[in-house]
Parts: structure tokens; C-alpha cells; sequence
């Protein structure tokens, strides 16, 4: 586990477990041993999927499974009443899946969970991964082992390629985490850092950035000023990415010189920080520096 991120046993509820993606991921999970003891889906209460039991509400799965954090496969229209069932609940964290979701609907959900002490990673996440220990989200399993590096990524496909980059060198991973790829997000690079800083198992960290907003920037910020001892290498996708041209992600749209692939390279250079420009670069970067 990681003290401020996750600090109990999970015992995981599946919201939507009955779709096709609730259905298959719920599978995956199970494979990699997470700990999933209920789903959710109205309508569906009564039946089960993998051997886990379906309710209709999150109230009734709490009540006979005693779930402690949620992942949402709700679709985007109903996902704001799926998130704020967890809160209610306090259930801890909550992945949400969902892409798509309003950013009015992300921001009142995530506003109620932080005045609540509960963490929301995502929307449009793929989730995170503690290697050895339980799998919440649709990252493919092959891709990780234990191991001493942590990953905190805006790109779910390059986390992937930088992971088995990083098996192939021979390390593995601790924390693997998709902050997600929305302008509106519940977790960002500077609600991980204190923790994995703490850390005694993560010996370095990987930060995958993408172009606009200043997540990228505030983190370099937050190495610089707390003076973190441990190598950080850092990959910002989108150098080519023309001005005012949103790239793939809701995030990801650069306005003048900020939120510039460059921008966030040179904060991260003034930090301290490795740069890796290819993403096989950060393997061969952690190779050297561990």
C-alpha cells in the first residue's frame, strides 16, 4: 500500500460491471488479483459477473460486501449520479473509466469528493496499477511487475510503452497511475509526488506530460522548491503539435506560449529532472541512473 494514496486493503465495487467494458475489465482485474467484491448496475441486482454479485444500488452492495473504493464504467451521461453514489459511501479512491464526462459534471463530483478526504483519478483514466498487489483499471497486465519505479502519466498508450520499455531493461514497477487525459481531473502530478518522495519503495519516478494546461510546469515546480532526492525523468508528448489545436486529449490544446511541449521541458531542466525526447529514452535514462 501508499500511505495518501491508499491506505487500506482494497475490497473493490465495479459500477457498471454488466456493460461490455464493465464486464470484460472486471475480468481482467480478477486475473491480476484485485480484490473485487461487488458490481453495480440498476436493474441488473440479483445476478453475477465472474462469480462477483450485482446490486442495483451502491447502497445495498455496501451493506453486504463492504466495499472500500470504487471503479466506474458508467457512461458519461449517467456517470455524475455513479460518482456521487461512491461519495456518499466514502468509498476510497474512485477511478472513474468514463470519458467524455462534462467538465461541469467532473468538476462538482471532484469538488464533493476533496471536501470529503476521497480521491478521484481521472475521468478518461486508464486507471493504476501496483504491481504484485491489485490492478484498478484497464491497463494490460503483461505490461508490469514489482518493481522500484513509479510511473504517473496524461497518456494511457505511452504508459504502456514506456512500461514494457522498462521490463525490458529489467526493472519494474511500484506505482503506475493515469492522472487522465480531460482538462478536469481529479488527480494531478503534484497530488502523487509528496507520496511517492515518502516512498520507500520507489527509488525513481517517471513523469509522462503532454502539452497544455500547467500540470507539467507546476510539478517542476514542486522537485525544485522540496528539493526531492530521487531522479525524476520526465517525456512531454506533442512537441510537433501546431498552436490552438487540441491533440487527442481535452487537455491537450496549447494557447500562446503556454502549456508549450517546451515549456514544461525546460521547467523540468531548471528542476533538475532527466528529459527523455522518445519514450524508449526513459528506460535507457533509468538504466543509467540507477
Amino acid at each position: 500500500m501508499l500511505p495518501g494514496f491508499i491506505d487500506r486493503d482494497i475490497r473493490l465495487l465495479v459500477q457498471g460491471i454488466t456493460g461490455r467494458q464493465g464486464r470484460f475489465h472486471t475480468e481482467q482485474m480478477l486475473k491480476y488479483g484485485t480484490n473485487i467484491v461487488a458490481g453495480v448496475t440498476p436493474g441488473k441486482g440479483g445476478q453475477e459477473v465472474h462469480g462477483v454479485p450485482v446490486f442495483d444500488t451502491v447502497y445495498e452492495a455496501v451493506k453486504e460486501t463492504d466495499p472500500t473504493a470504487s471503479i466506474i464504467f458508467v457512461p458519461a451521461k449517467f456517470a455524475f449520479d455513479a460518482v456521487y453514489e461512491a461519495i456518499q459511501y466514502n468509498l476510497n479512491p474512485i477511478v472513474v473509466i468514463t470519458e467524455g464526462i462534462p467538465a461541469h459534471d467532473s468538476l462538482r463530483f471532484i469538488n464533493l469528493a476533496r471536501a470529503r478526504g476521497i480521491r478521484i483519478v481521472g475521468p478518461n483514466t486508464p486507471g493504476f496499477i501496483i504491481p504484485g498487489y491489485a490492478k484498478v483499471g484497464i491497463m494490460p497486465n503483461q505490461y508490469f511487475k514489482k518493481g522500484r519505479v513509479s510511473i504517473i502519466s496524461r497518456s494511457g498508450t505511452l504508459t504502456y510503452e514506456v512500461s514494457k520499455s522498462i521490463l525490458d531493461i529489467g526493472l519494474g514497477q511500484r506505482l503506475v497511475l493515469g492522472c487522465g487525459g480531460d482538462y478536469v481531473i481529479g488527480t494531478n502530478f503534484i497530488d502523487i509526488l509528496p507520496t511517492l518522495a515518502e516512498d520507500d519503495e520507489t527509488d525513481a519516478i517517471v513523469i509522462i506530460g503532454e502539452i497544455g494546461g500547467d500540470d507539467e510546469e507546476r510539478a517542476a515546480k514542486y522537485i525544485k522548491e522540496t528539493g526531492l532526492d530521487k531522479p525524476v525523468v520526465a517525456y512531454i508528448a506533442g512537441r510537433t503539435a501546431p498552436e490552438g489545436k487540441r491533440m487527442g486529449h481535452a487537455g491537450a490544446i496549447v494557447s500562446g506560449s503556454s502549456g508549450t511541449a517546451q515549456s514544461k521541458i525546460n521547467s523540468f531542466k531548471e528542476a533538475g529532472a532527466y528529459i527523455a525526447y522518445r519514450p524508449i529514452e526513459v528506460a535507457e535514462i533509468l538504466k543509467e541512473v540507477l
